[in-house]
């Protein structure tokens, strides 16, 4: 057994039984890595609060690392990319939710720190209706380049996917399974487009099944993943529901497309929206005005025209959320807008303007994928 490398140990952490991600992330923040905390002291283990006798036990008896090591050899084997919690690729808006896996598994091209990240649910029976505003949604948002997540299930979630393929927008699946099959099986084509721009993603190793208790695992790292969830069309009770509600309780975003009254495969949007848990759409338009998004594609365009011409202004006068951006950015390299965003507690659309007034001032340089640092 390979107990040399380090990715082994994060995975064997992450899939020891009794070991969750809450856990896992207070033994990680104990130890400082996986390979330590199964190089830990039992009498150590068994002090600390939250590693039960049974959960110790599963540690000491390496049961994760044999499975971790047959795990290594499907990743080589099938070229997988894995994201370790403490990794720089690990998605950072999961890692601020409170279920955050210790480890994804993914397949393909996909950049899980994109500027712009929404996912789109709902009902696997779609009608008409449903696909319709699904399809314009996706397609109307393309402008602004953004990721498009979901699950890959029949009805809405597909027809998401496709919409994005279709728009060439980046779109990621979470799968309820291992990366060694695809549910359901007539998704493969899709799956395998999805591969060079996008692809799947699931924290769940390879031979495990699609159970139905694996959905609401899928769910909540689609909510996580997303900074807004959409509801496009959905009954009562069913995945995209709970992927509302626990977007809801990141304090992320969601939306929800209406429906008539009494119409049964719209009574969960429409409950979403009377019980103010999401906030009514109609259109693309209506998602990018709440986004803060409204201005951001002619904002683009006019960077692109002006920036041969930008040269540092002196004397600038600024105001106090511009004087805070730029002090943040003293203190960093270079940062991504949201984490600006979050720094100087300001939302995304009001960080967005004025980094654009510092950059025509020639202040502050964009780089790609809407990272800034200072000129």
């Amino acid at each position: 057994m390979n107990t040399t490398n380090d990715l082994l140990y994060q995975i064997a952490l992450s899939i020891t039984p009794g070991v969750g991600p809450a856990t896992g992330r207070y033994l990680l923040e104990e130890y400082g890595s996986a390979r330590d905390v199964f190089h830990a002291d039992e009498k150590q283990l068994l002090a600390l609060p939250q590693a039960s006798d049974r959960v110790v036990a599963q540690i000491k008896d390496n049961a994760g690392l044999k499975l971790a090591e047959k795990e290594l050899n499907f990743i080589d084997k099938h070229g997988i990319d894995v994201y370790g919690i403490e990794d720089k690729k690990y998605p950072r808006r999961l890692k601020r939710s409170p279920f955050a896996p210790l480890v994804l598994f993914g397949k393909g091209l996909m950049d899980l720190n994109a500027e712009k990240m929404i996912s789109v649910v709902g009902t696997r029976r779609i009608t008409p209706y449903g696909r319709k505003i699904t399809q314009n949604l996706v397609s109307d948002l393309a402008p602004h380049h953004l990721t498009i997540i979901s699950g890959l299930a029949l009805g809405v979630d597909i027809t998401a996917h496709r919409a994005a393929l279709n728009s060439g927008l980046q779109t990621v699946a979470v799968l309820a399974h291992g990366l060694d099959r695809v549910y359901p099986a007539h998704h493969r084509e899709e799956a395998k487009q999805m591969l060079k721009y996008g692809g799947l993603l699931t924290y769940f190793t390879s031979g495990t099944n699609p159970d139905r208790g694996n959905f609401p695992d899928r769910n909540r790292i689609i909510a996580g993943l997303s900074d807004a969830t959409v509801v496009a069309e959905s009954r009562l009770q069913g995945g995209s529901m709970i992927t509302a509600d626990l977007a809801a309780s990141y304090n992320r975003d969601v939306f929800a497309f209406p429906g008539k009254a009494n119409d049964l495969n719209s009574s969960g949007c429409n409950l979403l929206i009377k019980s103010h848990r999401a906030a009514l759409i109609e259109d693309a338009r209506d998602l990018e005005y709440q986004m803060g998004w409204q201005n951001d594609v002619k904002k683009e365009k006019a960077v692109e025209q002006k920036k041969p011409n930008v040269q540092r202004k002196l004397f600038v006068e600024l105001s106090p959320e511009e004087e805070k951006i730029i002090e943040v950015l003293k203190d960093k390299e270079k940062l991504p807008i949201d984490e600006i965003g979050q720094l100087i507690e300001k939302p995304a659309g009001t960080v967005s303007l004025h980094l654009f007034n510092l950059e025509m001032n020639g202040l502050v340089k964009a780089l790609p994928g809407k990272i800034y640092r200072l000129n």
